[in-house]
């Protein structure tokens, strides 16, 4: 049996897809999994041993010049790559127009969420099946039923496995006395207040941690200097791959993340993690697996304050060091 999962982004999307592929894996130890990604997430579905090929797209870049020649041949390449093989089932695990869209250039029966399960109702019209999961249950878990559903076995209790075999075991890794801020992210709303991120880098430098910032973007490297520059014990990554940026993880004590896609790398890689949350929620959304531990700015919000109660800055660098020091630190030691 052959299957192709369409789940294009983003990171975290992708990273909670991985536990649904875990559990379909061990029910049909022979079915094999191709997947459809956004070029930019192409490594991480490549990381899970079920997975056996990674169709890349590229829509986002796609559509800023749509009438490109080269955008026109791209897209022809990946049409043909697409249809080089032939599917028992296409299983849109994204639920988004875009996503039903692509289904339709694959010619076999496509399952997908019910309209009442998903944001964009209107990409249920492209499914021959539609498969009823509870909106608010969490991202990992409406996977993991999504696919149990379309593949008729009993979705699995237990707390679902990403399955990332690829790397060394991380207790072969030689963890250091390291944390990684992960203070990048695409919303602004979702983003901690920089002097916050300056505070917690000193006192963690000041108890002989070594502070690594990553970075994505122009915005996001000039921002990780300025925290770095809060202690000389702190430095910024250089510019990572996935992979690299998977084995810097799996070499960390704790991770600090908003919520941000490598948040979720950290949660898959079984990495020790405090996450930030504010206008999200991490019941829905948050990361997923053991050693992780979430904060949310509504339950720390002044009532009387001005500010939305989902503001991070609710969020002190007091009490991020409170349960970083004595709950997940104390816990990796």
């Amino acid at each position: 049996m052959r299957i192709l999962i369409v789940k294009t982004s983003s990171m975290g999307d992708v990273i909670h897809t991985l536990p649904a592929v875990t559990d379909a894996a061990r029910v049909f130890p022979d079915a094999r999994f191709d997947w459809l990604v956004e070029d930019t997430f192409a490594e991480i579905p490549a990381w899970h041993p079920a997975v056996d090929r990674v169709i890349p797209v590229a829509l986002r870049r796609w559509r800023r010049q749509p009438w490109q020649f080269f955008v026109r041949n791209e897209w022809r390449g990946f049409l043909h790559e697409l249809r080089t093989r032939r599917y028992d089932l296409v299983i849109d695990a994204q639920g988004l127009i875009k996503s039903a869209l692509l289904t339709r250039f694959v010619n076999a029966p496509v399952v997908g969420f019910a309209r009442h399960s998903v944001r964009e109702p209107l990409a249920t019209l492209a499914y021959r099946t539609q498969v009823n999961v509870p909106y608010e249950m969490h991202a990992v878990e409406r996977t993991r039923h999504l696919f149990a559903k379309s593949l008729d076995y009993p979705c699995p209790a237990d707390l679902g496995d990403y399955g990332l075999r690829v790397f060394a075991d991380p207790k072969q890794i030689r963890t250091v006395q390291q944390v990684v801020l992960v203070h990048a992210t695409t919303r602004s709303e979702k983003h901690w207040p920089e002097e916050h991120w300056q505070q917690l880098c000193w006192d963690l430098s000041e108890s002989g941690f070594a502070v690594r910032l990553p970075w994505a973007t122009t915005v996001d490297r000039e921002r990780a200097e300025r925290i770095a520059r809060s202690h000389q014990q702190a430095s910024v990554l250089p510019r990572l791959s996935l992979n690299e940026l998977a084995v810097e993880l799996l070499a960390t004590q704790a991770v600090v993340a908003v919520d941000t896609g490598l948040g979720h790398l950290a949660a898959a890689l079984d990495v020790p993690a405090l996450s930030l949350y504010g206008c999200t929620s991490p019941g829905r959304v948050g990361t997923y697996g053991t050693n992780q531990r979430h904060l949310c700015a509504t339950d720390h919000a002044d009532k009387n304050s001005s500010n939305r109660s989902a503001y991070l800055g609710h969020l002190t660098s007091d009490m991020v060091q409170r349960v970083l020091f004595n709950e997940i630190l104390r816990r990796a030691a």
